[in-house]
């Protein structure tokens, strides 16, 4: 189970692990008592850097925000204040708030994100004349073995810490929702904590906290790695969201549906190919505009099991074969916004004519409330 970790909603993606990696380091050794001390050094120097972000309801207070996550300060000064945190911490917001160590309240102006490296950058609107202390980013890349301090809110904890070691370099994530070329790390971290810090022992920024890959437990969420997005003081992604870079992922207006084995098909009516199949279509959508219609089981034996389906089988994209819906997210994910795609499709268990659609950015997901 692979988990997204920044609000207070909290969606299972899959059952899977990143896939191999550049650079993996065997079982960690747990860190020393020094390496411990050393830590909690910098997590008392580098807490009032970070942030606790908040989505807050469109009139009121925020006393009850609709989600959180964290963020961190990287420049304070007279030019303006800018702070990192990743971009499904602030996806769909409409207001948002920045809350320091001290407990004060700044308002936040998105200046740019990328939604596939799930990074954005936030302009913190502090009164002219006040600065934020601000954390260092890296000058140099990691390496596997390091020690590695989280700063975060989860669980809605105020600005905590974690500690562990890297154990790998440029992960490839095994889903397409999530960012590849990320730092791979055993701090257990849980929903709250993206968009937090992931310092290395000198106190300086090397990543942006992304997600987990977890399992269920009969005492909650047990994480079993964390993810982060790299960050050093010379990466050409910062340089772009400076410049206001806002570059969205794109999509069809999908929501996954079960993995069918791939004899159930037949057996349902929905034909003799296995593909990808959806249960829902995004209102306003490039697949609701294109007439693609989702999954529904229409009949069942006494025991309750599908017998009788009826919906969309998408079995290829520009005639590259889909197995599944993992396959069909990738193979958009691989596209830009904008982009005219043909699907093969069988409706019904009979193949209809090619649809073409054009993606469009995710963002109409949250405008239209999905």
């Amino acid at each position: 189970m692979i988990l997204s970790l920044g609000l207070a909603v909290v969606a299972a993606q899959a059952s899977a692990q990143g896939a191999p990696n550049t650079a993996a380091a065997a079982a960690p050794k747990p860190l020393s008592a020094a390496e411990q001390r050393s830590l909690n050094s910098i997590f008392s120097k580098t807490r009032p850097g970070s942030l606790r972000i908040e989505q807050c309801p469109l009139t009121g207070s925020c006393e009850e925000p609709d989600g959180l996550g964290t963020g961190f300060v990287i420049q304070s000064d007279a030019s303006g204040t800018l702070a990192l945190t990743a971009y499904h911490v602030i996806f769909g917001a409409r207001k948002l708030e920045a809350v320091t160590l001290n407990k004060t309240r700044y308002p936040i102006t998105v200046i740019g994100y990328d939604d596939g490296h799930d990074v954005a950058l936030l302009k913190i609107n502090v009164p002219s004349g006040r600065t934020l202390a601000a954390l260092p980013l890296a000058s140099e890349a990691p390496k596997v073995g390091q020690s590695a301090l989280a700063i975060g809110n989860g669980n809605g904890d105020f600005l905590v810490s974690k500690s562990g070691r890297l154990l790998a370099l440029n992960v490839a994530a095994d889903l397409a929702s999530f960012p590849s070329g990320t730092l791979q790390l055993n701090a257990p971290l849980i929903p709250g904590d993206s968009g937090g810090p992931i310092l290395n022992a000198q106190g300086e920024v090397m990543g942006v906290i992304s997600y987990i890959s977890a399992r269920r437990t009969p005492f909650g969420i047990a994480t079993d790695a964390s993810y982060a997005v790299p960050v050093t003081k010379s990466s050409p992604l910062l340089t772009e969201l400076r410049g206001g870079l806002k570059r969205d992922a794109p999509i069809m207006g999908l929501s996954g549906g079960p993995a069918l084995p791939e004899t159930l098909f037949a057996q349902l009516g929905l034909g003799k190919l296995s593909g990808a199949v959806f249960t829902e279509v995004t209102r306003g959508s490039p697949a609701d505009l294109a007439g693609l219609r989702p999954l529904k089981f229409i009949d069942n034996d006494p025991n309750g099991v599908p017998t009788q389906a009826s919906g969309d089988v998408i079995t290829a994209i520009n005639g590259l074969r889909i197995l599944n819906f993992t396959e069909l997210l990738s193979a958009v994910r691989s596209k830009q916004v904008g982009v005219t795609i043909k699907l093969s499709v069988v409706r019904d268990g009979k193949a209809i004519p090619d649809i073409s659609l054009k993606l469009a950015p995710r963002t109409i997901t949250a405008e239209t409330g999905r």
